[in-house]
């Protein structure tokens, strides 16, 4: 007589996805590498990862690109406003405000101020915005295609 079950998952491995450090966890015990693999493939230290994972810190936005491929999705809510979108498409793109402010024709301050929810782009402004938005969602449809 036989008998199979499924190996009980680490005592390490999250109960809930409630963080991004929960999320990268889950995947790096899913795919059974060390965090030194991970730091490795998202160009961080060792020590980074763990921080990441014990949610110490949170990574900045030059590595939301990379932790996104590595996940093969997504962690962040759907954004609800358009000060929410545009941080979110900035995170993911893995842009400073300055750059984003850049590849939109305006000044850093006036980025910061629709992040902030404090103004709102109108006429011109707004459709480049739109038009980033709309270019930032197919890029990331064409990603999860690729990485699905």
């Amino acid at each position: 007589m036989h008998l199979r079950t499924q190996r009980p998952l680490s005592r390490a491995y999250p109960k809930a996805l409630k963080t991004l450090g929960d999320h990268i966890r889950k995947r790096r015990l899913d795919l059974q590498l060390l965090q030194s693999d991970v730091a490795g493939r998202l160009g961080v230290t060792e020590c980074g990862i763990w921080n990441w994972e014990n949610n110490a810190t949170t990574p900045v936005f030059p590595h939301w690109p990379a932790i996104i491929k590595f996940l093969g999705y997504n962690p962040l809510p759907k954004p609800q406003t358009l000060a929410e979108q545009l941080v979110q498409a900035r995170k993911i793109q893995g842009l400073s405000q300055k750059e984003m402010a850049q590849s939109l024709g305006i000044d850093p301050s006036t980025l910061a101020r629709w992040e902030r929810g404090e103004r709102e782009p109108t006429g011109m402004f707004l459709s480049r915005v739109q038009r980033f938005l709309v270019d930032e969602e197919e890029a990331g449809r064409s990603d999860s295609h690729r990485a699905g």
